[in-house]
């Protein structure tokens, strides 16, 4: 078992680059189940004030490990893909300690896998957040029946605009020659305070009178998939959901403070190897809850990589965590 995981763990881990970066680790694997670790680190601190960790680093762990169950549950090797993933936070949790996931593939059809995992710290028996997440599986090479009428041996690389699993054609302003150019001029996030998971991923603003429009810079750290290449779904969903806090924090102006609830996403195209952008809608504020959801582009906002929505118990900055 321990050469099996050395294994894995050389394949999963090392040739992902983002994997490498933060230093996760598969720790079990059984059928349909894997087990993952973080290792604690000052980079994952997300409120400074209370000393909370970012929900992102949760995101990131319990992505990776449903994907690495879905691996375990089939039978033949072949790619699969994030469709969607939810996460509820439960406990707070400190950036000063390790972070443990398991994770099942639940459910498996011939197109579908269904998972589900649980995130804790200290105990199994005390969850800090739970997840589901369901992933496309794609049919492997050589094994789907050639369709009547079908080109024999047809191009490898997919035609542009079919890279996803809608296989959207391009927008009406790519195909007049009007594409979108994002603002020459962004900033750092909160200089005067810096968050350091914000930090770390790079995370830039662009001041608009509408809305704040947030940057995710590339950085070869921030790969998941080394052979597409393609940024990690988890850290497309800790950019959302930072985009979302930062976005209520500037509408809140100071009057309370945003703690997660739950957060969601969609996954429709696969992020590439460059810059991403993000925008966001404060659905409602309440007394005590907000929605806020958020979009998530590179070249086109007609053309998003992701929608997420994010839901927040809102608290005194002195209020108990």
């Amino acid at each position: 078992m321990k050469q099996i995981l050395e294994d894995i763990n050389d394949k999963y881990i090392g040739r992902a680059p983002h994997m490498r970066d933060i230093g996760a680790r598969v720790t079990a694997i059984d059928r349909a189940r894997g087990s993952m670790m973080l290792p604690a680190r000052p980079d994952w601190l997300g409120d400074p004030v209370r000393g909370l960790l970012h929900p992102g680093a949760l995101t990131v762990l319990a992505d990776s490990a449903c994907g690495l169950a879905v691996g375990a549950a089939l039978e033949q090797r072949a790619p699969y893909a994030t469709l969607d993933l939810r996460m509820d936070y439960l406990r707070p949790a400190s950036p000063a300690r390790d972070i443990h996931c398991d994770a099942e593939c639940f459910r498996l059809t011939r197109n579908v896998a269904f998972t589900r995992a649980s995130v804790w710290q200290d105990a199994r028996e005390q969850p800090i957040a739970a997840a589901q997440a369901t992933f496309m599986l794609s049919t492997a090479p050589g094994s789907r029946p050639p369709m009547p009428g079908a080109v024999a041996n047809p191009p490898t690389d997919p035609p542009p605009g079919q890279d996803d699993a809608l296989g959207s054609a391009p927008s009406a302003g790519e195909n007049a020659g009007e594409r979108w150019r994002a603002p020459d001029a962004s900033e750092p996030v909160l200089p005067e305070r810096p968050i350091p998971y914000v930090e770390y991923l790079g995370i830039r603003v662009a001041p608009a009178a509408d809305a704040p429009l947030f940057r995710l810079p590339y950085q070869e750290k921030l790969v998941g998939n080394p052979r597409l290449p393609a940024l990690h779904g988890g850290v497309i969903a800790g950019f959302a959901e930072t985009a979302a806090i930062l976005h209520l924090i500037q509408t809140l102006q100071g009057a309370k403070f945003p703690k997660g609830i739950d957060f969601s996403i969609d996954y429709l195209r696969s992020g590439r190897p460059e810059e991403t952008f993000a925008r966001c809608e404060v659905i409602r504020t309440g007394s005590r809850v907000a929605l806020v959801h958020v979009r998530c582009w590179q070249k086109d906002p007609a053309r998003p990589i992701a929608v997420a929505r994010a839901q927040f118990l809102l608290t005194r900055r002195d209020a108990q965590a």
